[in-house]
């Protein structure tokens, strides 16, 4: 008789290295003052107050991950960015529609809890949060062993922002002859991943060696809230679109209402160096125009005589610039002129 006893960790899964890791989460994620009273991290469920001062308040909802980027992080062993990926990625719909962030949950999925990793990615979730001003309230961490590879994992985040009915901004509120501002992007974002790494891949690239792509390629994703709400509070904002995959045609249709048409004039978006490299890599106009954001990482649609206002709620690097105008047209979106390669 085979007397062999069967465990979960033998199975693969260490219920003791997961509960070090939520105790590690809870250490180091500090509750906001008007929040303290409810102890989420480690519970069932989360619980959030929400914000008296506003009067019709809609949930606004969102959900993303980092596509093939953590394979980048997984080359360079580098994993204390792609948090902010994470969050930036959610927290940044958010913010189209007006919505301030309140809270995030994320998911990691992996093959095997290694600590170290975890913390990190972690690390960059709670900074993530911070610089959107929201709180991380729960999460998953699960171990699936036969599932995932050695050293591979997934993650996944969900967010929750709150918006005043009549703060909302919507399609409706754009006009003919608004213009359509550029805000600058701090690199690739997380969009379009896959397509350089099969480029590295073809070409027998050594990206690790290469200090330039090293260094654009984990760079995390700029986060626009603090910028956004401030401009959507002074009712500067006629319309918001997050630059994420599809680029800036799919994304700037999601916004134009019908009979209206975004004209677009590539030949003044400014084109950051990243993007270049990648063009030079045999990539066609067209998708580079639909895969990335090409320096491109939000667009502003306002009235003209707010232009000169709008400066002032950037920091230099992310100053906005006209790119275009809104037109009547059957097309939703236009574009015209020579993008500068």
């Amino acid at each position: 008789m085979n007397n062999k006893k069967f465990t979960y960790q033998k199975s693969g899964v260490n219920i003791k290295i997961a509960d070090k890791f939520v105790n590690f989460i809870s250490k180091n994620v500090k509750q906001k003052k008007n929040r303290s009273k409810f102890k989420n991290i480690g519970g069932f469920g989360s619980i959030s107050e929400i914000p008296s001062n506003f009067k019709n308040p809609k949930i606004v909802a969102s959900t993303d991950g980092v596509g093939t980027k953590i394979e980048i992080a997984n080359e360079l062993k580098k994993f204390d960015t792609i948090g902010i990926d994470l969050v930036a990625m959610c927290v940044n719909d958010l913010i189209v529609q007006g919505a301030k962030p309140l809270i995030f949950l994320d998911y990691i999925s992996t093959n095997k809890i290694q600590l170290k990793k975890l913390k990190s990615i972690i690390k960059g979730i709670n900074l993530g949060c911070k610089l959107s001003n929201c709180q991380l309230v729960g999460g998953e961490t699960a171990e699936m062993p036969g599932t995932f590879s050695k050293n591979k994992f997934d993650i996944a985040g969900f967010s929750v922002g709150i918006v005043d009915n009549k703060s909302m901004i919507g399609e409706k509120n754009i006009k003919k002859n608004n213009l359509i501002l550029a805000v600058p992007s701090s690199g690739i974002h997380s969009n379009g991943y896959s397509l350089i790494r099969y480029i590295l891949k073809r070409k027998k690239i050594k990206f690790k060696k290469n200090f330039f792509l090293k260094k654009e390629l984990i760079r995390p994703t700029k986060i626009y809230v603090k910028e956004i709400l401030k401009l959507n509070h002074k009712k500067l904002l006629n319309g918001c679109v997050n630059i994420t995959g599809g680029g800036l045609r799919d994304n700037i249709e999601r916004v134009i209402p019908k009979g209206l048409c975004a004209n677009i004039n590539l030949s003044k978006i400014r084109i950051k160096k990243i993007f270049k490299w990648i063009k030079k890599q045999n990539v066609q106009d067209d998708e580079m125009l639909k895969t990335f954001n090409c320096g491109v990482g939000f667009c502003l649609i306002i009235n003209k005589k707010n232009l000169s206002k709008i400066y002032n709620y950037f920091p230099k690097e992310f100053k906005p610039y006209e790119i275009g105008t809104i037109i009547n047209d059957k097309k939703k979106v236009k574009f015209y002129g020579k993008v500068n390669w």
